[in-house]
């Protein structure tokens, strides 16, 4: 009965809200491409609310050859970050920190569950959200969990629409570690990309002047 009513209800689900392809160009991405020097991991990153406990969001953050995150139907944007088709590419850990802060504040906290894995594990994730293509709205840990699945070690991951029974189940694989990042900024995070585009100015211009 269970199958039946996802199988009803997915068709309603993608209906909803059809993907939005982005495609940035090859000289962008290139040289946005940012590699960390860290053993190779990948990352679960789960938007959880603060007083329901239900689950928001589902993106990963993968660390290999770059470090990329995979942010299906994501409303994160940065102009430094090129993007395609929800995979986001130059992930410095400013902009790593961007990312979290953006979706933690008073009504939604982050989860992050790593798992260090093979540098084969890695490139086989990242080439596997590069060619996902754009995920429709409500679709992210469908998307994600899809992703996961598909990876040798991760075959345990259920295939399903809930962030936070992923996340539960993500928990149960060997030598995860769990951060969880709370903030108390105000449900309108519209004030923290303008603290983030300053900041990033403020950076540009102390570049430009120790140069």
């Amino acid at each position: 009965m269970r199958r039946l009513i996802l199988c009803l209800l997915l068709p309603l689900f993608l209906a909803a809200c059809g993907a939005e392809p982005v495609w940035a160009p090859d000289e962008a991405v290139q040289k946005a491409a940012y590699r960390t020097g860290n053993p190779p991991s990948v990352t679960l990153m789960t938007v959880i609310g603060t007083k329901t406990g239900s689950g928001g969001h589902s993106a990963l953050m993968i660390d290999g050859s770059q470090r990329v995150i995979f942010d299906p139907a994501g409303s994160w944007h940065h102009p430094w970050v090129p993007e395609r088709n929800d995979v986001d590419y130059g992930i410095t850990d400013q902009m790593y920190r961007f990312y979290y802060d953006y979706h933690a504040r008073e009504t939604w906290y982050v989860r992050e569950q790593k798992v260090f894995i093979t540098p084969q594990q890695a490139e086989m994730l990242i080439k596997r959200v590069e060619a996902n293509g754009a995920v429709s709205k409500a679709m992210c840990a469908w998307a994600v969990s899809g992703v996961l699945r598909d990876i040798p070690g991760f075959e345990s991951m259920p295939r399903t629409l809930s962030p936070t029974k992923l996340s539960r189940a993500f928990a149960k694989l060997p030598g995860v570690e769990t951060k969880d990042h709370y903030d108390n900024d105000p449900d309108d995070n519209s004030g923290v990309l303008m603290i983030e585009m300053e900041a990033v100015r403020e950076g540009a211009d102390g570049a430009n002047r120790r140069r």
